[in-house]
Formats: C-alpha cells, sequence, structure tokens
C-alpha cells in the first residue's frame, strides 16, 4: 500500500465516528479524482466538534495554529504521527478581494471509504484559494474534465451518487 493509501485509511479511521460531514480537500482530493500531483499532507475539512473530538483522541503530537493573512480555522490543527500528517481545518475561511468567506462544500462523494468535493466545486475551491500551487490543480482538474466525460478515480475506485448538502449556518 502505497504511503498516501495507507495516510487515507488512517483519515478514515480517524474520522469514522464524525457526527458532522467532512471531506478530503486539497491535494489529495485532487490526486484522488485523478488529477497527476503530489500531496504532502491531507487536508480535511470539518466541523469543530468533530475537529475537538478528533483533536482530543488523537495519540500522536498536535500542533494547533495560528490564524494567518489569507486562511483561517477556528481550530486549525497538524496531527502528526499518520503515515502523511493531517492537516484538520474547521470552519475554514479564505480572504478573497479583502472579505472572509467560508468554505463549505455543498457535494459529497465517496471515493474508497473518505470524502472529497465533486471535481467542479473542488476546481472551484483552489481557483478562490488563488496560491500559485492551487491554480495548478484547478488547471489539472479542468484538464482532466475535458478530457474525459467520466470520472478518473485511483485505485479502480468507482464514485457514489450519494451526494449531501452541508446546512448553511
Amino acid at each position: 500500500m502505497s504511503p498516501l493509501a495507507a495516510a487515507l485509511d488512517e483519515v478514515a479511521t480517524t474520522l469514522r465516528g464524525a457526527r458532522d460531514p467532512w471531506w478530503v480537500i486539497g491535494s489529495a482530493a485532487a490526486w484522488l479524482h485523478g488529477a497527476a500531483t503530489s500531496v504532502a499532507d491531507i487536508d480535511v475539512l470539518l466541523s469543530p466538534r468533530d475537529a475537538h473530538d478528533v483533536i482530543a483522541a488523537w495519540c500522536g503530537d498536535v500542533v494547533i495554529g495560528a490564524p494567518g493573512e489569507h486562511f483561517r480555522s477556528c481550530p486549525f490543527a497538524r496531527l502528526e504521527g499518520a503515515t502523511l500528517p493531517i492537516e484538520l481545518m474547521a470552519g475554514l475561511r479564505v480572504c478573497s478581494a479583502g472579505r472572509w468567506l467560508a468554505v463549505r462544500p455543498a457535494t459529497r462523494q465517496s471515493v474508497g471509504e473518505v470524502h472529497v468535493p465533486e471535481p467542479p466545486e473542488l476546481e472551484a475551491m483552489f481557483a478562490l484559494f488563488g496560491r500559485p500551487k492551487d491554480r495548478l490543480r484547478a488547471d489539472l482538474l479542468r484538464e482532466l474534465g475535458e478530457r474525459s466525460s467520466g470520472r478518473s478515480l485511483r485505485d479502480g475506485e468507482t464514485l457514489s451518487s450519494n451526494i449531501i448538502t452541508m446546512p448553511r449556518g
């Protein structure tokens, strides 16, 4: 099993008892959709209460991050001790054009035991994040969509049609 596959299994196990919807976002989500991108850590978007539960139960080191100029989460935590670091982002907000915008996916697809936003929504997230690596990943997802009318996945997985809309507020 690759380190990334092992880390995704660890995320699924860690969040098995989550009370609210959660998503893998960032490079790991792009990779799961078939993008040829590197993955250094697993970014997880989840509710504050689930984040607090995971942090309390985590056996490894937990590093709590401070708000940044472009991204804010409450809490933001980096979990060390997994195959790849896991970054928890609860209540993620991104600053765009001087305004703080909440990042709340409206789509949720299962790939194996983890959940990701659908490719168009993930592409829009990357565009909103606006960093060079995010723009590159948005381009990769767009190219995948243009080349194929189907969905590209890793390890022969199939996407479920289980789409959950996360309530606002």
